[in-house]
């Protein structure tokens, strides 16, 4: 059923820009209200009600160690025998493992896992560590400096991070929010998860991947990564060295499928490196994520 209303959403956001109703001009708008709106005050709602002794237990580090190995492996591979280029590189290596944890991860989050809650400290982790370390690398590359204020601030320009850190202070201090606050809020969040499925959708309409010479090896290495490898080991951590309980290994092996972030391609984009891998990556696990989640789904619950 939780797979059934993603796909309907996706679909009714891709077949609105096939017909020329949504642009790529209000498919911005739709990103951007869910970005700065919708979304902190989702993700907000969803951290402050949270157990913080579940959330940051195994389920952190099963993610965070499926993340490090997957990226040493695109690493080690993409140096050996795609490129020696520094920027391509680090791009790549996020590509493998950068997970769209806001845009895909919050619907089937509450969808398919049916605990929103998971979410948080993923996204913590890539948007105050792995965002950062991504831009100070790009920026040593085509800088040849790096530029400390731009990269410390980065996380703390972002609303996202903000409310979700506001999340969890409330998590943690237990402190009682007012329903003068918590109706609005649980209202604007409401939005959220349409609003983000429906511009996803429109923005896979007109995108052709895999062109003859833009690097198809590092694309198809780094999606498959993304899409079959990343889950498995997340599965292989979760059940066996943090031996967490099904449900948990559930939620980690299933957030571990989740497609390729899109912000990658703006970053890609802003530094002029491999900005038609990262899109065609982004694509094509973006297609692949849906039956590899309905496979976990199949051999994990029937």
């Amino acid at each position: 059923m939780g797979f059934g209303i993603i796909a309907f959403v996706i679909f009714v956001g891709w077949l609105l820009a096939r017909i020329g109703i949504v642009t790529s001009e209000s498919r911005i708008v739709l990103n951007r209200v869910a970005f700065f709106a919708a979304s902190p005050a989702l993700l907000f709602m969803i951290i402050s009600r949270s157990d913080v002794a579940v959330v940051f237990s195994g389920v952190l580090g099963a993610s965070a160690l499926a993340i490090v190995t997957v990226g040493i492996i695109y690493y080690v591979v993409a140096r050996l025998w795609f490129t020696k280029d520094k920027g391509r590189l680090a791009m790549g290596t996020n590509l493998s493992v950068y997970t769209n944890i806001n845009n895909i991860g919050l619907p089937v989050a509450i969808y398919v896992i049916g605990d929103a809650q998971y979410v948080g400290p993923i996204m913590l982790l890539q948007l105050i560590i792995m965002a950062p370390l991504l831009l100070g690398a790009l920026d040593m590359q085509k800088q040849g400096r790096l530029s400390a204020a731009r990269i410390l601030t980065q996380p703390v320009r972002n609303p996202i991070v903000i409310a979700s850190l506001l999340g969890l202070v409330v998590a943690v201090t237990g402190f009682e929010l007012p329903e003068f606050v918590v109706q609005p809020l649980d209202t604007l969040g409401g939005a959220a998860v349409p609003l983000m499925l429906l511009a996803f959708g429109a923005s896979l309409s007109g995108s052709k991947p895999l062109a003859p010479g833009t690097g198809r090896r590092e694309v198809l290495f780094a999606a498959g990564l993304k899409a079959v490898v990343m889950p498995v080991v997340a599965w292989v951590f979760a059940q066996f060295v943090f031996q967490l309980p099904p449900e948990q290994v559930y939620a980690v092996t299933v957030l571990g499928a989740l497609p390729t972030a899109q912000n990658m391609y703006q970053y890609a984009l802003q530094y002029r490196t491999g900005e038609i891998i990262a899109r065609d990556v982004i694509l094509l696990t973006t297609f692949a994520s849906l039956p590899v989640m309905l496979v976990i789904a199949a051999l994990m619950h029937g």
